[in-house]
């Protein structure tokens, strides 16, 4: 990891989400509290996603369930990307914006593991990115066929890590940090 190439990308960590209150929701928060405040600590962009579920979705534009959640919430000057699909790459321009910045590796966290983080993490690897996931940093809810224990557990240690991504501890995520200067 180096910090000139490496952003860290919040994806969909909104109000309506939130106040659903998804699986380890204290710990999900934790979590992409302290790698948000170390990234900013030593000078690592921070940059949001955030969906847009259209005209009378709980994520419509404009709507408070809209809004970043205020735990992971950007600092001004932070720059936040509005997507309409899963991937945070889709027509949004994020692709180009890291390329752009000579990006080359991207800290993944947010909701929801199987449908927007999942895609995202999947269209990072397609195009180049090295991504890493710090564990516990995506979280989902249950659902008809699986809990989201069970989910979270399946995309963290049998779909992304070693596949798509590296799925490490937030502890080692945060080691490698702090070989950066601060900035």
């Amino acid at each position: 990891m180096n910090q000139k190439n490496t952003v860290v990308l919040i994806v969909d960590v909104q109000n309506a989400l939130m106040e659903a209150h998804p699986f380890r929701e204290e710990e999900l928060t934790d979590n992409l509290k302290v790698i948000i405040h170390n990234a900013r600590r030593t000078g690592l962009e921070v940059v949001y996603v955030r969906h847009d579920g259209g005209e009378g979705d709980e994520l419509a534009l404009g709507t408070q369930g809209w809004q970043i959640f205020d735990a992971a919430a950007p600092q001004e000057g932070e720059r936040i990307f509005e997507k309409r699909y899963n991937s945070a790459f889709k027509d949004t321009g994020l692709g180009e914006y890291l390329k752009e910045k000579k990006i080359t590796e991207i800290i993944l966290g947010g909701l929801q593991t199987e449908y927007c983080i999942d895609a995202t993490c999947k269209s990072a690897f397609e195009r180049g990115f090295h991504v890493w996931i710090p564990a516990h940093t995506t979280s989902t809810f249950d659902n008809d066929y699986f809990t989201a224990e069970r989910l979270v557990e399946y995309f963290e240690k049998k779909m992304w890590d070693g596949r798509y991504a590296d799925v490490r501890p937030v502890e080692e995520i945060i080691e490698k940090m702090k070989n950066f200067p601060i900035s």
